[in-house]
Order: C-alpha cells, then structure tokens, then sequence
C-alpha cells in the first residue's frame, strides 16, 4: 500500500517559485506569450500587476466585498461605478475585487480617460493590464467579445472632488455607457465603493498651477505637497465595495438611440450607486477602523 502524502517543506515551496519565476522571465524573453488587439497582457497582469495591488487591496486597505454573486459568471458585463481618490486607486482595487471574488477570476477592462494615454509610461501599464480609452467604440467591442467592462461616469469630477462633498455622485455626463449596453444588450452591474475619498483628501484645488500642468485639478490634501514623496502614500483607510443586482438590457436593444431611455437607465444606475454607499457608509462608521 502507498505511504501517507507528503507535505511540501518550506524549500520546496521556494523551489516551486523560485521555478515558475525562471519560466516566467523565460517566456518574456522569448516572446511566448500572448497579447490580445487591445494590448493586454494577461500573464504580466496576473504575474507581476495584481500580485502588487493586492498588497494594498488586502493588507493596506483591508477591503471587504459584498454582493460578488451579482458579476456575471460568464459573457458580458459592464460594471459601473462611483469614482473618486485624486487618483484612480478605486479602479484598480476594482479589479483585484472582480478577479479574486469571481469564481473564474474573470479580468475587468477599464476604461480610462484621454490623458492617461497621452502619458508614456502609464499609457503603456494602462495597456497592458487591459484598459483603453473610454469611448463607445472601445466599449462596444469589448463586450460584444464578451468582457466584463468597467467604466465610471464620473470621471475628473468624481476624482477631483473636494473631501467635503465626498460620497456625493458628480453628474454621470451623457450617458454613453447606457447607451454601449443597450447596442449590446449588456447588463449594468452598479457597483459602490467606500474607501477611497479618504486615501488623498482633497482640500484645496490649485487652479492656476493645474492649467499650466495641463491637469484637471491640482489636488493640497493633509500631506501632499507638504510631505513631498511621502504625501504620495495613501492613508490606510477601511475600504468596503458593493456590486449590486444587474439591470438587464437585452428588452431594451432597440432604444439604444432614444434620450430619454438613456437618462433614466444612467438616474437608475446612478440612485442605485448613491443608496449603496449610504448603507456601505453606516456599516463602516470609523474611516480607519478594522
């Protein structure tokens, strides 16, 4: 008869990363992997990206996700959310919460705004984890192929909002991601999140010195640009996301041009967003509590 199995020791362990580490670098080197006609790089989001975002997603931030049954197991999916941080922190911890709650760690194609793809690093990181510039063409494409799409309607005046009107939903603008899930007949998956207002809290908005950048805003948070480098680092706050129950679309293909169809589903989606971070809001009554 066969022995007891026996447990893999601490070197063996290393010895299996220290292995898929070597094979890894060795099919970077040699061109063996596979980038889709949008520039995303799979294996280099899931090797290298996320292994780092879940450093802050799970240890920094210590996110809780609610309601993950919601995401569609398989095919299309368009996931809305409210926007805010100074910086695009919630979209990234976004996509940890989509792939590590999903049972088919499923990959969340952001869409970004313009300026991200006019800066040449960041354009590049955007890229290869799976973004592109959010326009309708982009997102239609993408979910007639069956991806989950994330997009936030709120864009730099969610994002460059002062802390004092934190939680609040800016203007969701025209509604253009209603009308890529209508052509499509995608459903909306609203999704909220608690957390981010208070990593960079703005303060004060410098204008003139945002013009002459050529940036939306010019955030003065509680440490930045006080701290220099270190004003960079974002406060540990509690984070909490919620998907809530998709709106279903498919019924309403045929309404894809009509304003007003549009204006509602986009008040819908944007009321089910606002009810959610009140809840999520008295759930997490200490922004930096456990």
């Amino acid at each position: 008869m066969p022995g007891p199995a026996v447990e893999d020791r601490p070197g063996d362990v290393w010895d299996k990363r220290v292995a898929s580490g070597l094979a890894f670098l060795r099919r970077r080197m040699s061109g063996q992997y596979e980038v889709d006609e949008f520039g995303f790089d799979a294996e280099l989001t899931d090797q290298v990206f996320y292994p780092v975002l879940r450093l802050l997603y799970r240890d920094w931030f210590r996110t809780e996700v609610f309601g993950a049954e919601h995401i569609p197991e398989d095919g299309a999916g368009l996931v809305v959310g409210n926007h805010s941080g100074t910086v695009a922190m919630d979209a990234l911890m976004l996509s940890i919460a989509v792939h590590d709650e999903h049972p088919k760690a499923r990959h969340l194609r952001l869409l970004g705004a313009d300026l991200v793809f006019r800066m040449p690093v960041l354009s590049e990181l955007t890229r290869k984890s799976g973004g592109t510039v959010a326009c309708n063409a982009d997102a239609e494409r993408l979910l007639h192929t069956g991806e989950l799409v994330g997009v936030f309607p709120e864009g730099f005046k969610g994002v460059g909002k002062h802390y004092r009107d934190r939680y609040k939903l800016q203007r969701f603008g025209r509604g253009g991601f209603v009308s890529a899930a209508l052509r499509t007949g995608t459903p909306i998956v609203p999704v909220a999140i608690v957390g981010a207002e208070e990593i960079y809290p703005i303060l004060a908005d410098l204008k003139p010195l945002a013009r002459l950048l050529k940036l939306p805003y010019f955030p003065v948070t509680p440490t930045f640009p006080w701290l220099g480098p270190l004003g960079l680092v974002p406060l540990p706050s509690k984070w909490l996301i919620e998907f809530c129950p998709p709106i279903p679309t498919a019924d309403l293909v045929d309404s894809a041009d009509d304003p007003m169809v549009i204006f509602n589903l986009a008040d819908q989606v944007r009321e089910t967003i606002q009810q959610a971070l009140h809840r999520l809001l008295e759930r997490r009554p200490d922004p930096f509590g456990r």
